[in-house]
């Protein structure tokens, strides 16, 4: 008998990280390395690599920016992912980044999302006692 392909070893899609770390500490680095990395283990992603990018920036192009759009171009690439949409930078810089990204038709994910994308917590709701959850019929 075949094991279940949940017991298989599998290559996830190969996302990379970006950080942006103008005036950051080694450790909130590592920390936020392992943000990226339980992220991509919990999605069962592969994080190819993270680029992160030192100092302030009045453009969209930096170094590891440009090394980040380079490695998008590759074939079998299925996305980016960032701690927060504030990693992209200030939002001029933001706004233009995020364009550079979708355009390459990859996937951009945030491990935490912003405020205005987050959907409004859900209220109870009554069930009524005599109905029951619809359940699958098995084939």
């Amino acid at each position: 008998m075949e094991p279940l392909t949940e017991h298989r070893p599998v290559n996830g899609p190969v996302v990379y990280g970006f950080l942006r770390l103008p005036k950051s500490s080694a450790a909130r680095q590592t920390a936020l390395a392992g943000v990226l990395a339980e992220y991509c283990r919990n999605h069962e992603l592969v994080l190819g690599a993270v680029f992160i990018e030192r100092g302030s920036t009045t453009s969209a192009h930096s170094a590891a920016f440009t090394g980040l759009l380079d490695v998008l171009d590759m074939p079998d690439v299925y996305g980016v992912v960032l701690p927060s949409a504030s990693h992209l930078g200030p939002k001029s810089i933001a706004a233009e980044r995020q364009r550079q990204i979708t355009g390459t038709g990859v996937r951009l994910m945030l491990v935490r999302g912003s405020k205005t994308t987050r959907r409004p917590p859900e209220r109870s709701r009554h069930r009524n006692p005599r109905s029951a959850p619809a359940l699958d019929a098995e084939t």
